[in-house]
Protein backbone atom coordinates (compact mmCIF):
# COMPACT_ATOMS: atom_id res chain seq x y z
CA UNK A 1 0.00 0.00 0.00
CA UNK A 2 1.60 1.75 -0.33
CA UNK A 3 3.37 2.55 -0.79
CA UNK A 4 4.24 4.44 -2.82
CA UNK A 5 6.74 6.87 -6.09
CA UNK A 6 10.67 9.19 -8.19
CA UNK A 7 11.05 10.23 -11.57
CA UNK A 8 12.51 7.46 -13.99
CA UNK A 9 14.68 10.06 -16.28
CA UNK A 10 18.16 10.53 -16.07
CA UNK A 11 18.02 14.20 -14.92
CA UNK A 12 21.09 16.40 -15.78
CA UNK A 13 22.13 17.44 -12.75
CA UNK A 14 21.71 14.12 -11.44
CA UNK A 15 25.33 13.32 -12.09
CA UNK A 16 26.43 16.32 -9.96
CA UNK A 17 23.87 15.44 -7.08
CA UNK A 18 25.13 11.80 -7.30
CA UNK A 19 28.21 13.05 -5.88
CA UNK A 20 26.41 12.15 -3.41
CA UNK A 21 24.48 12.36 -0.30
CA UNK A 22 26.38 10.03 1.23
CA UNK A 23 29.79 11.54 0.92
CA UNK A 24 28.21 14.99 1.27
CA UNK A 25 26.60 13.88 4.90
CA UNK A 26 30.15 12.90 6.07
CA UNK A 27 32.38 15.18 8.40
CA UNK A 28 35.22 13.45 11.16
CA UNK A 29 35.17 16.98 12.69
CA UNK A 30 31.33 17.59 12.98
CA UNK A 31 31.04 16.26 16.54
CA UNK A 32 30.97 19.74 18.24
CA UNK A 33 27.87 20.72 15.43
CA UNK A 34 25.75 17.16 15.87
CA UNK A 35 23.22 18.34 18.04
CA UNK A 36 24.79 17.24 21.61
CA UNK A 37 26.07 13.93 20.74
CA UNK A 38 29.16 13.00 22.31
CA UNK A 39 32.17 12.41 19.49
CA UNK A 40 32.03 8.81 18.79
CA UNK A 41 28.21 8.23 19.63
CA UNK A 42 25.77 6.67 17.12
CA UNK A 43 23.26 8.52 16.21
CA UNK A 44 19.80 6.46 16.85
CA UNK A 45 16.98 5.88 14.53
CA UNK A 46 13.60 4.89 15.95
CA UNK A 47 11.48 3.03 13.30
CA UNK A 48 8.60 0.75 13.82
CA UNK A 49 7.63 -1.98 10.84
CA UNK A 50 4.97 -4.09 10.41
CA UNK A 51 7.11 -7.03 10.44
CA UNK A 52 3.96 -9.57 11.00
CA UNK A 53 0.32 -8.86 10.31
CA UNK A 54 -1.11 -7.96 6.86
CA UNK A 55 1.90 -5.71 6.12
CA UNK A 56 4.75 -7.94 7.00
CA UNK A 57 5.65 -8.37 3.70
CA UNK A 58 5.71 -4.47 2.61
CA UNK A 59 7.77 -3.98 6.37
CA UNK A 60 9.94 -6.59 5.78
CA UNK A 61 10.81 -4.87 2.37
CA UNK A 62 11.29 -1.56 3.84
CA UNK A 63 13.41 -3.25 6.74
CA UNK A 64 15.49 -4.04 4.47
CA UNK A 65 15.66 -0.61 2.19
CA UNK A 66 16.77 1.28 5.73
CA UNK A 67 19.06 -1.34 6.36
CA UNK A 68 20.99 -0.57 2.78
CA UNK A 69 21.18 2.69 3.21
CA UNK A 70 21.92 2.50 7.14
CA UNK A 71 25.06 0.35 5.24
CA UNK A 72 26.17 2.88 2.67
CA UNK A 73 26.12 5.61 5.22
CA UNK A 74 27.91 3.83 7.56
CA UNK A 75 30.41 2.45 4.76
CA UNK A 76 30.91 6.29 4.03
CA UNK A 77 31.43 7.24 7.63
CA UNK A 78 28.21 8.10 8.95
CA UNK A 79 26.07 11.08 9.62
CA UNK A 80 28.66 13.94 10.61
CA UNK A 81 30.76 11.18 11.33
CA UNK A 82 28.69 9.29 13.78
CA UNK A 83 27.37 5.51 12.78
CA UNK A 84 23.85 5.16 12.35
CA UNK A 85 22.31 2.50 14.51
CA UNK A 86 18.54 1.45 13.21
CA UNK A 87 16.19 1.24 16.43
CA UNK A 88 13.31 -1.23 14.85
CA UNK A 89 10.48 -2.21 16.45
CA UNK A 90 7.46 -4.26 15.40
CA UNK A 91 4.35 -2.93 15.21
CA UNK A 92 2.41 -5.96 13.88
CA UNK A 93 0.01 -3.95 11.17
CA UNK A 94 -1.59 -2.03 14.08
CA UNK A 95 -2.34 1.43 14.69
CA UNK A 96 -2.41 1.18 18.30
CA UNK A 97 1.07 -0.82 18.21
CA UNK A 98 2.42 1.80 16.56
CA UNK A 99 2.15 4.89 18.91
CA UNK A 100 3.20 2.87 21.59
CA UNK A 101 6.35 2.31 19.81
CA UNK A 102 7.29 5.68 18.63
CA UNK A 103 6.30 6.75 22.20
CA UNK A 104 8.28 4.21 23.62
CA UNK A 105 11.85 5.19 20.77
CA UNK A 106 12.00 8.18 21.56
CA UNK A 107 10.97 8.84 25.20
CA UNK A 108 12.47 5.73 26.59
CA UNK A 109 15.01 4.35 23.67
CA UNK A 110 16.03 8.01 23.44
CA UNK A 111 16.60 7.81 19.60
CA UNK A 112 17.49 10.74 18.04
CA UNK A 113 15.58 11.00 14.92
CA UNK A 114 12.77 8.84 13.38
CA UNK A 115 11.76 7.29 10.10
CA UNK A 116 8.40 6.40 9.46
CA UNK A 117 6.60 2.95 9.18
CA UNK A 118 4.66 1.24 6.48
CA UNK A 119 1.44 2.48 5.21
CA UNK A 120 -1.06 5.54 5.20
CA UNK A 121 -3.11 3.89 7.71
CA UNK A 122 -0.14 3.44 9.82
CA UNK A 123 1.84 6.90 9.31
CA UNK A 124 -0.69 9.05 10.52
CA UNK A 125 -0.85 7.86 13.71
CA UNK A 126 2.64 7.43 13.97
CA UNK A 127 3.26 11.16 13.33
CA UNK A 128 1.18 12.17 15.55
CA UNK A 129 3.21 10.73 18.22
CA UNK A 130 6.51 11.91 16.86
CA UNK A 131 4.65 15.68 16.55
CA UNK A 132 4.10 15.04 20.47
CA UNK A 133 8.18 15.35 21.09
CA UNK A 134 8.75 17.97 17.81
CA UNK A 135 10.21 14.94 15.87
CA UNK A 136 10.23 15.01 12.57
CA UNK A 137 8.80 11.89 10.94
CA UNK A 138 10.38 11.20 7.22
CA UNK A 139 8.20 8.24 5.33
CA UNK A 140 7.74 6.72 2.04
CA UNK A 141 4.53 4.95 2.35
CA UNK A 142 2.09 7.04 3.31
CA UNK A 143 0.87 9.33 1.16
CA UNK A 144 -2.98 9.12 1.25
CA UNK A 145 -5.24 12.61 0.96
CA UNK A 146 -6.37 11.90 4.89
CA UNK A 147 -3.01 11.31 5.92
CA UNK A 148 -2.23 15.15 4.93
CA UNK A 149 -5.26 16.74 5.63
CA UNK A 150 -4.64 16.53 9.23
CA UNK A 151 -2.13 19.73 8.45
CA UNK A 152 1.12 18.36 10.67
CA UNK A 153 3.88 20.06 10.23
CA UNK A 154 6.41 17.41 11.26
CA UNK A 155 5.57 14.52 8.94
CA UNK A 156 7.14 14.29 4.95
CA UNK A 157 6.54 11.80 2.53
CA UNK A 158 9.41 11.32 -0.15
CA UNK A 159 7.05 9.55 -2.40
CA UNK A 160 4.36 10.26 -4.76
CA UNK A 161 0.80 11.25 -2.94
CA UNK A 162 -2.10 8.49 -4.20
CA UNK A 163 -4.68 10.69 -5.07
CA UNK A 164 -2.66 10.56 -9.04
CA UNK A 165 -1.64 7.24 -9.00
CA UNK A 166 -4.46 5.80 -11.40
CA UNK A 167 -4.47 9.16 -13.49
CA UNK A 168 -1.80 7.62 -16.37
CA UNK A 169 -4.07 4.47 -16.66
CA UNK A 170 -7.11 6.60 -17.07
CA UNK A 171 -5.68 8.38 -19.45
CA UNK A 172 -4.52 5.50 -21.48
CA UNK A 173 -7.88 3.83 -21.17
CA UNK A 174 -10.00 6.85 -22.42
CA UNK A 175 -7.62 7.53 -25.32
CA UNK A 176 -7.92 4.22 -26.89
CA UNK A 177 -9.34 4.53 -30.17
CA UNK A 178 -13.48 3.66 -29.89
CA UNK A 179 -13.97 0.33 -31.56
CA UNK A 180 -10.68 -0.89 -28.88
CA UNK A 181 -12.12 1.31 -25.77
CA UNK A 182 -13.13 -1.60 -23.08
CA UNK A 183 -16.80 -1.20 -22.28
CA UNK A 184 -17.46 -1.53 -18.81
CA UNK A 185 -15.24 -1.51 -15.89
CA UNK A 186 -15.43 -2.76 -12.36
CA UNK A 187 -14.65 -1.35 -9.06
CA UNK A 188 -13.59 -2.46 -6.31
CA UNK A 189 -11.05 -1.29 -3.30
CA UNK A 190 -10.62 -1.77 0.12
CA UNK A 191 -11.34 0.99 2.47
CA UNK A 192 -7.98 1.71 3.19
CA UNK A 193 -7.00 5.32 2.86
CA UNK A 194 -4.07 4.17 0.36
CA UNK A 195 -6.67 2.33 -1.82
CA UNK A 196 -9.97 3.89 -2.23
CA UNK A 197 -8.87 7.55 -2.94
CA UNK A 198 -7.11 5.82 -5.94
CA UNK A 199 -9.63 4.48 -7.42
CA UNK A 200 -12.64 6.52 -6.74
CA UNK A 201 -10.34 9.09 -8.39
CA UNK A 202 -10.61 7.99 -11.97
CA UNK A 203 -14.28 6.90 -12.03
CA UNK A 204 -15.77 10.20 -13.58
CA UNK A 205 -13.18 10.23 -16.00
CA UNK A 206 -13.96 6.73 -17.52
CA UNK A 207 -17.82 7.20 -17.26
CA UNK A 208 -16.99 10.44 -19.47
CA UNK A 209 -15.31 8.30 -21.68
CA UNK A 210 -19.02 6.07 -22.08
CA UNK A 211 -17.06 3.30 -19.83
CA UNK A 212 -20.06 1.82 -17.87
CA UNK A 213 -19.71 0.91 -14.38
CA UNK A 214 -21.17 -2.49 -14.02
CA UNK A 215 -19.95 -3.09 -10.73
CA UNK A 216 -18.64 -1.00 -7.67
CA UNK A 217 -17.70 -2.14 -3.88
CA UNK A 218 -16.08 -0.99 -1.11
CA UNK A 219 -15.09 -3.47 1.29
CA UNK A 220 -13.30 -3.34 4.94
CA UNK A 221 -10.31 -3.58 4.96
CA UNK A 222 -10.30 -6.55 8.03
CA UNK A 223 -11.56 -8.88 5.35
CA UNK A 224 -9.26 -11.46 4.73
CA UNK A 225 -11.62 -14.25 2.58
CA UNK A 226 -12.23 -12.89 -0.62
CA UNK A 227 -13.46 -15.34 -2.48
CA UNK A 228 -17.19 -14.21 -2.27
CA UNK A 229 -16.32 -10.98 -3.50
CA UNK A 230 -13.98 -11.79 -6.16
CA UNK A 231 -16.78 -14.03 -7.42
CA UNK A 232 -19.30 -11.48 -7.60
CA UNK A 233 -16.80 -9.23 -9.38
CA UNK A 234 -16.08 -12.21 -12.05
CA UNK A 235 -20.05 -12.10 -12.37
CA UNK A 236 -19.95 -8.93 -13.42
CA UNK A 237 -17.56 -9.97 -16.52
CA UNK A 238 -16.48 -6.74 -17.13
CA UNK A 239 -13.63 -5.21 -19.67
CA UNK A 240 -11.19 -3.94 -16.65
CA UNK A 241 -10.71 -4.37 -13.33
CA UNK A 242 -9.27 -1.59 -11.25
CA UNK A 243 -8.54 -3.57 -7.76
CA UNK A 244 -7.73 -1.35 -4.38
CA UNK A 245 -5.69 -3.42 -2.93
CA UNK A 246 -2.66 -2.71 -0.09
CA UNK A 247 -0.72 -5.93 -0.99
CA UNK A 248 -0.01 -9.12 -2.21
CA UNK A 249 -2.21 -11.60 -0.94
CA UNK A 250 -5.27 -9.54 -1.40
CA UNK A 251 -3.68 -9.60 -5.50
CA UNK A 252 -3.14 -13.09 -5.16
CA UNK A 253 -6.77 -14.11 -3.88
CA UNK A 254 -8.73 -12.02 -6.87
CA UNK A 255 -6.42 -13.36 -9.27
CA UNK A 256 -7.03 -16.73 -8.19
CA UNK A 257 -10.99 -16.41 -7.90
CA UNK A 258 -10.99 -14.70 -11.12
CA UNK A 259 -8.87 -18.03 -13.01
CA UNK A 260 -11.11 -20.54 -10.97
CA UNK A 261 -14.25 -18.78 -12.23
CA UNK A 262 -13.02 -18.49 -16.07
CA UNK A 263 -13.17 -15.13 -15.94
CA UNK A 264 -10.17 -12.83 -17.76
CA UNK A 265 -10.59 -9.34 -17.85
CA UNK A 266 -8.98 -7.46 -20.80
CA UNK A 267 -6.93 -5.19 -18.24
CA UNK A 268 -6.24 -5.04 -14.61
CA UNK A 269 -4.52 -2.85 -13.02
CA UNK A 270 -4.66 -3.68 -8.93
CA UNK A 271 -2.99 -0.07 -6.58
CA UNK A 272 -0.81 -2.23 -4.72
CA UNK A 273 1.25 -6.04 -5.03
CA UNK A 274 2.60 -6.09 -8.48
CA UNK A 275 4.76 -3.57 -7.60
CA UNK A 276 6.84 -6.14 -4.91
CA UNK A 277 8.90 -7.80 -7.61
CA UNK A 278 9.98 -11.19 -6.67
CA UNK A 279 7.68 -11.70 -4.06
CA UNK A 280 4.46 -11.05 -6.32
CA UNK A 281 5.88 -13.67 -9.01
CA UNK A 282 6.90 -15.97 -6.25
CA UNK A 283 2.81 -15.32 -5.17
CA UNK A 284 1.04 -15.57 -8.59
CA UNK A 285 3.24 -17.31 -10.83
CA UNK A 286 4.75 -15.16 -13.72
CA UNK A 287 2.40 -16.52 -16.03
CA UNK A 288 -0.75 -15.07 -14.50
CA UNK A 289 1.06 -11.97 -13.68
CA UNK A 290 1.50 -11.42 -17.68
CA UNK A 291 -0.50 -8.01 -18.34
CA UNK A 292 -1.64 -7.02 -14.87
CA UNK A 293 -0.60 -3.53 -14.07
CA UNK A 294 0.23 -1.13 -11.11
CA UNK A 295 0.90 2.61 -10.69
CA UNK A 296 4.00 3.62 -8.99
CA UNK A 297 6.78 6.49 -9.60
CA UNK A 298 9.95 3.91 -10.08
CA UNK A 299 10.87 0.58 -11.11
CA UNK A 300 14.26 -1.44 -10.78
CA UNK A 301 15.54 -0.40 -14.22
CA UNK A 302 14.99 3.38 -13.16
CA UNK A 303 18.03 5.27 -15.08
CA UNK A 304 18.53 7.47 -12.14
CA UNK A 305 21.93 6.79 -11.36
CA UNK A 306 21.26 7.08 -7.42
CA UNK A 307 18.64 4.02 -8.09
CA UNK A 308 21.18 2.07 -10.12
CA UNK A 309 23.37 1.90 -7.28
CA UNK A 310 21.03 1.23 -4.69
CA UNK A 311 19.50 -1.79 -7.05
CA UNK A 312 23.11 -3.00 -7.80
CA UNK A 313 23.41 -3.18 -3.92
CA UNK A 314 20.46 -5.22 -3.42
CA UNK A 315 20.79 -7.24 -5.88
CA UNK A 316 24.28 -8.29 -4.52
CA UNK A 317 23.08 -8.97 -1.12
CA UNK A 318 19.75 -10.20 -2.12
CA UNK A 319 20.13 -11.59 -5.13
CA UNK A 320 17.52 -12.08 -8.07
CA UNK A 321 17.46 -9.27 -11.13
CA UNK A 322 16.55 -5.60 -10.57
CA UNK A 323 12.33 -6.19 -11.92
CA UNK A 324 12.43 -7.87 -8.94
CA UNK A 325 13.26 -5.38 -6.40
CA UNK A 326 10.32 -4.09 -4.14
CA UNK A 327 9.08 -0.24 -4.83
CA UNK A 328 9.33 -0.35 -0.56
CA UNK A 329 12.90 -0.92 -0.75
CA UNK A 330 13.81 1.84 -2.62
CA UNK A 331 10.56 3.99 -0.98
CA UNK A 332 12.46 3.69 2.46
CA UNK A 333 16.13 4.19 1.14
CA UNK A 334 14.79 7.45 -0.22
CA UNK A 335 14.11 8.68 3.62
CA UNK A 336 17.39 8.03 4.76
CA UNK A 337 18.85 10.10 1.96
CA UNK A 338 15.95 12.71 2.68
CA UNK A 339 17.49 12.87 6.31
CA UNK A 340 20.71 12.72 5.53
CA UNK A 341 20.32 15.49 3.31
CA UNK A 342 18.33 17.66 6.27
CA UNK A 343 21.00 16.63 8.87
CA UNK A 344 24.03 17.58 6.65
CA UNK A 345 22.11 21.05 5.90
CA UNK A 346 21.24 21.90 9.69
CA UNK A 347 24.53 20.60 10.84
CA UNK A 348 22.72 18.37 13.32
CA UNK A 349 20.38 16.26 14.65
CA UNK A 350 18.04 18.91 15.94
CA UNK A 351 14.40 18.13 14.94
CA UNK A 352 12.85 21.78 14.87
CA UNK A 353 15.78 22.03 12.45
CA UNK A 354 15.41 19.22 10.36
CA UNK A 355 11.62 20.22 10.10
CA UNK A 356 12.19 24.12 8.81
CA UNK A 357 14.67 23.09 6.56
CA UNK A 358 12.31 20.42 5.10
CA UNK A 359 9.82 22.85 4.46
CA UNK A 360 12.05 25.44 3.01
CA UNK A 361 11.56 24.30 -0.46
CA UNK A 362 14.93 22.92 -1.17
CA UNK A 363 14.79 19.78 -4.00
CA UNK A 364 16.66 16.90 -3.01
CA UNK A 365 18.34 13.87 -4.87
CA UNK A 366 17.33 10.62 -3.93
CA UNK A 367 16.91 7.00 -5.74
CA UNK A 368 13.74 7.34 -6.43
CA UNK A 369 13.95 10.70 -8.07
CA UNK A 370 13.52 14.64 -6.58
CA UNK A 371 11.93 15.80 -3.76
CA UNK A 372 10.25 18.69 -3.01
CA UNK A 373 7.71 18.84 0.36
CA UNK A 374 5.11 21.29 -0.24
CA UNK A 375 3.69 23.22 3.68
CA UNK A 376 1.68 20.05 3.84
CA UNK A 377 4.94 17.60 3.50
CA UNK A 378 3.67 15.78 0.64
CA UNK A 379 6.18 15.72 -2.33
CA UNK A 380 5.31 18.01 -5.15
CA UNK A 381 8.26 16.50 -7.20
CA UNK A 382 7.31 13.27 -8.36
CA UNK A 383 5.75 11.61 -11.91
CA UNK A 384 3.02 9.46 -11.67
CA UNK A 385 3.34 6.19 -14.25
CA UNK A 386 1.93 2.92 -14.98
CA UNK A 387 3.36 -0.29 -14.67
CA UNK A 388 3.07 -4.18 -16.31
CA UNK A 389 4.18 -7.32 -16.12
CA UNK A 390 5.12 -8.64 -19.13
CA UNK A 391 6.34 -12.08 -18.77
CA UNK A 392 8.93 -11.78 -15.88
CA UNK A 393 9.65 -8.00 -16.99
CA UNK A 394 7.92 -5.33 -15.64
CA UNK A 395 8.02 -2.30 -17.97
CA UNK A 396 6.67 1.03 -17.72
CA UNK A 397 3.53 1.42 -19.96
CA UNK A 398 2.61 4.97 -19.32
CA UNK A 399 2.58 7.96 -19.81
CA UNK A 400 1.86 7.84 -23.39
CA UNK A 401 4.52 9.93 -25.28
CA UNK A 402 7.05 9.05 -22.47
CA UNK A 403 10.56 8.16 -24.13
CA UNK A 404 10.82 5.29 -21.81
CA UNK A 405 7.32 3.99 -22.61
CA UNK A 406 6.71 0.79 -24.16
CA UNK A 407 3.48 -0.88 -25.43
CA UNK A 408 1.01 -1.99 -23.26
CA UNK A 409 -0.25 -5.60 -23.39
CA UNK A 410 -4.08 -5.74 -24.41
CA UNK A 411 -5.89 -7.65 -24.26
CA UNK A 412 -4.18 -9.50 -21.13
CA UNK A 413 -3.67 -12.67 -21.95
CA UNK A 414 -5.81 -15.38 -20.25
CA UNK A 415 -3.92 -16.72 -16.85
CA UNK A 416 -1.57 -18.84 -16.68
CA UNK A 417 -0.97 -19.12 -21.04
Amino acid sequence: MKRRRGFLRVLSLSSVATASVLTAVVSSNAGASSGGLAKGAPVKIGISLSLSGDFSADGQAFQQGYELWANDINKAGGLLGHKVQLDIVSDASSPTQVVTNYQKLISVNHDNLTFGPFSSLLSLPAAKAAARYGYALIEGAGGAPSVFQVGLHNLFDVSLPVAGDLLPFAKWVTSLPKAQRPKTVAYVTSNDPFTEPQVTSIQGMLSKAGIKTVFNKVFPAEVTDYTSIADSVAAAKADVVVLGSVDVPTVSSFMQAFEQSGYNPKAMIATGGPDQGTTFLKAVGAKNADGVMVPNAWYGASANPLSKKMVAEYIKKYGGTAAGVSSDVVEAYSVGEVMAAAVKATGGFNNAAIIKYLHSNVTLMTAQGTVKFNNLGENVNPTAFTFQWQGTKFLQVNPIGDPNTVKILYPKPVWGK
